[in-house]
């Protein structure tokens, strides 16, 4: 009886361990749903899809403008808070921004237009002086998401390069002018009176679907700026500033390529591929400031390969 006893437990044991590998290579070798990527979402439908949320956020929300007015103090913070029946006489955020379309070609090649707001909190000194979609900015910033949570920080300004910063950046910047600044005997610079202000971008602008560290997949962006100086860019030093590299005068430099070598103009030292550097076709012989054409045929020497 009591042999029995002891094989039908090991015979019990022996099945529970045959139960429990069964179920782990089950498992192991089941698709798993959740590490399947998303399909990529319609560029249409997500740009409408953001601007509803950032249209529902702009009229929900204020800033704190009543503590600018007047006030040229650098160091007053921006503050945004939510609309409540005691303050619902205060300016809405999208009483106050202003809306730009900015088009953007989608991965089927269709055109979207994705709309950009932004507000000017206060205008720098240096109103002339705005930096384009293509310069260097130096700058301070503060990204939020729309629930409030602070993905990125930066307090002491930092130079970005508008060519390499996402697009809901690159083109919020230019409606920001810079201020002025002193440079003290020790080397040190102060910045007074520059540019500051908020953007709110849609996800097309952007990551879209590319999850960011703190920033989900088809997220829009808030992000709380001050411009303090600007540097013209030229990124391939020819003589040509970056935003001028734009001859379908589109006002994007990046989607001109006049060799069609696969390199945009604003980073081709040969614009027309003719085997001529672009600074030495730019003003030649007789330097007057204009760029050279010397068959006359209304295209620069620089841009044109017959001449």
């Amino acid at each position: 009886m009591i042999k029995f006893k002891m094989e039908h437990s090991f015979n019990q044991s022996f099945k529970l361990i045959l139960l429990f590998f069964f179920i782990i290579i089950n498992i192991s070798c089941r698709p798993d749903d959740e590490d399947e990527e998303e399909p990529l979402r319609d560029y249409l439908e997500q740009s409408l899809d953001d601007d509803q949320k950032l249209v529902q956020y702009l009229k929900s929300h204020y800033y704190n403008y009543q503590d600018f007015n007047d006030v040229l103090n650098d160091d007053i913070e921006i503050k945004i808070d939510t609309i409540l029946p005691e303050n619902n006489n205060l300016k809405s955020l999208f009483d106050l921004a202003v809306q730009t379309s900015i088009p953007l070609a989608s991965n089927q090649g269709e055109i979207i237009d994705h709309k950009l707001y932004h507000i000017v909190i206060r205008e720098g000194d240096r109103k002339d002086d705005k930096p384009s979609i293509a310069d260097s900015v130096y700058l301070s910033y503060k990204g939020k998401l729309l629930d409030g949570n602070v993905f990125d920080k930066k307090t002491n300004p930092v130079w970005f390069d508008t060519a390499n910063v996402i697009r809901g950046f690159r083109y919020g910047l230019q409606y920001f002018s810079p201020g002025n600044f002193i440079q003290r005997e020790n080397g040190t610079i102060d910045f007074n009176n520059f540019g500051r202000g908020l953007i709110f971008m849609p996800s097309g602008l952007g990551y879209f679907n590319t999850a960011q560290s703190n920033i989900p997949s088809y997220s829009p962006l808030i992000f709380e700026i001050s411009v303090f100086t600007i540097n013209r860019a030229d990124h391939d030093n020819d003589g040509v500033l970056s935003i001028d590299e734009d001859p379908n005068n589109d006002g994007n430099p990046y989607n001109d390529d006049t060799d069609e070598d696969g390199v945009i103009n604003m980073y081709d030292e040969d614009d027309d591929g003719d085997g001529i550097l672009t600074k030495d076709e730019l003003d030649g012989d007789d330097p007057d400031s204009l760029p050279d054409d010397s068959n006359n045929d209304g295209i620069p020497d620089y841009l044109d390969k017959n001449s």
